[in-house]
């Protein structure tokens, strides 16, 4: 086996806990650093892992000239600065969604990746769910037919953030999922919202991808909501399947239903029986995490590399554009690659 890759983390908060515990015990891993700002956090962190060095200073990590790769799960508005000044150190980045808060931003944190030769993954943490991989299967084996449309409902009573909105905390996850699971450039998007708790953060959220295909990609976001709901849908003209992160079995199910095409132009519906297809139960973030570790010894490029972070950042801003000018259709179309 080769040696393990030499890890640097950075941002051991509430997200990055979970991040460190797989960077610690992953077999190809060597966590080198834990990086955070809050002294206590980081004092609670070095506690539990002894063998790796603690310091509030991001220097030491992309001074260490043994470091090859460096995670990132510090605020949003961090992430372009300290991924670029990571690759430019000459580190592999992970980063987490969305990757940055602007597609200039994510333009630039491309080219760097073009320039240097590193390699930038972004913690789109669905893209390595079995239960997304394996809609993913169930689309390109024609199991469903025709897909659609595809909709996701990512609700829940949250915490309103003073800085994020339920569209960039919640829909990154989906939409990455959307533009996965259609395959497809959208070329138009639209949003509607409400800022009920806090003014000018949206906590409630309904968004709108079209494809020129025809194919659409639907959003439910809240954090007012009373149910606790992470489902992804897929229409197809065959059949449907249903991704119920909330599940503790069945998480994916296949729904034999549809239409039929009768005689003389009619149309009718159709219903069957409903499966659950057996999904691999080991955590999604440890698959994640693997996968890094993995591209990193090969030079692979990631599932959630930096073309993708663009282009969800890219879909992001679109419908945020949207919202702020009241649910206005944004096309995609200008936007420069």
């Amino acid at each position: 086996m080769s040696d393990p890759v030499r890890v640097g983390m950075a941002g051991a908060g509430r997200w990055g806990r979970h991040l460190l515990r797989n960077f610690a015990t992953l077999p190809g891993s060597d966590l080198r650093w834990i990086c955070d700002a809050d002294d206590a956090v980081l004092a609670e962190r070095a506690a539990a892992l002894p063998t790796s060095r603690p310091t509030t200073d991001f220097d030491d990590l992309l001074g260490d000239p043994d470091l090859e790769a460096v995670v990132l799960a510090t605020p949003v508005p961090t992430h372009h600065e300290l991924a670029r000044r990571a690759l430019e150190a000459g580190k592999h980045v992970f980063v987490e969604k969305p990757m940055t808060f602007s597609a200039a931003e994510a333009r630039d944190l491309r080219d760097v990746v073009a320039r240097t030769g590193r390699m930038v993954m972004v913690g789109h943490l669905l893209r390595y769910h079995p239960g997304v991989v394996k809609l993913r299967e169930l689309i390109d084996a024609g199991e469903l037919g025709d897909v659609r449309y595809v909709y996701g409902e990512r609700v829940n009573l949250g915490t309103i953030r003073p800085d994020e909105n339920a569209l960039w905390s919640l829909g990154v996850h989906d939409v990455s999922v959307v533009l996965h699971l259609l395959g497809d450039e959208p070329e138009e998007v639209s949003a509607r919202g409400e800022c009920y708790v806090r003014p000018n953060v949206q906590d409630v959220v309904f968004g709108y991808i079209r494809f020129p295909t025809g194919q659409i990609g639907h959003l439910h976001l809240s954090w007012l909501d009373p149910h606790k709901i992470r489902k992804m849908t897929v229409i197809g003209s065959n059949k449907m399947a249903v991704f119920d992160d909330m599940a503790t079995e069945g998480k994916v199910t296949v729904h034999d239903k549809g239409e039929i095409r009768m005689p003389e132009g009619a149309i009718s519906t159709h219903t069957g029986d409903i499966w659950s297809p057996r999904i691999d139960a080991t955590e999604p973030l440890r698959l994640e995490c693997e996968h890094f570790l993995e591209c990193v010894r090969t030079g692979a490029e990631p599932r959630t590399g930096v073309e993708e972070g663009l282009r969800v950042v890219e879909v992001l801003e679109a419908m945020q554009r949207s919202l702020e000018r009241g649910g206005e259709t944004v096309s995609l179309a200008a936007a420069a690659r």
